[in-house]
């Protein structure tokens, strides 16, 4: 952006805005409420990857971050034309985030119940991002009912929320905060 662009155009000022090819949507579309999600998500990806923690950790969360731009751009799109000019997730994308559980997992403790979110702020921030991710997969799903969104763009959503809850357990061995476990009242 150059220093003579204004970031605002003034454009959204009734409610509406545009999805990539042009129509004009409320703000509160499901294609708009999806990709922002997605966007929410990203944001909350950044927050984790500026904490203090391992840099393979940081270059995959910058991996991820790459990623869900493209997620966000592919769910704005409203036609196939505009979905083909822009980066589609890969098979690839998904089988990187699965080996990544699968090399945490080697490290962590076997798992018998659901885990209290917390002991580390790292470790909340992560489970904090897999509750967004979550949302923005079963938006997606809403989404898909009714406009086409890229099935490989909900399967990487789904393993990314995995992939964070991992993540999580990772950072709480790495920070030396117990992990507490749910014990349910009966």
């Amino acid at each position: 952006m150059s220093n003579n662009q204004k970031i605002y155009t003034r454009t959204g000022d009734k409610g509406e805005t545009s999805l990539m090819g042009g129509t004009r949507v409320p703000k509160y579309h499901i294609s708009i409420e999806t990709y922002g999600t997605v966007d929410e998500l990203n944001s909350y990806i950044g927050l984790i990857r500026d904490q203090q923690i391992d840099d393979h950790s940081k270059e995959i969360l910058i991996e991820i971050q790459d990623r869900l731009f493209s997620a966000e751009s592919r769910l704005a799109c409203e036609n196939e034309t505009c979905r083909n000019r822009i980066p589609a997730i890969k098979d690839e994308d998904i089988t990187l985030l699965e080996n990544e559980i699968d090399n945490i997992s080697k490290t962590l403790p076997e798992l018998h119940s659901f885990i209290l979110p917390g002991g580390h702020t790292t470790v909340s921030y992560c489970h904090i991002a897999r509750c967004v991710c979550r949302r923005a997969e079963r938006l997606a799903i809403f989404m898909s009912k009714d406009h086409p969104v890229d099935v490989l763009v909900i399967k990487y959503l789904n393993r990314l929320s995995d992939y964070l809850f991992t993540l999580a357990r990772k950072f709480s061995m790495d920070t030396g905060s117990p992990e507490i476990t749910w014990k349910a009242r009966l």
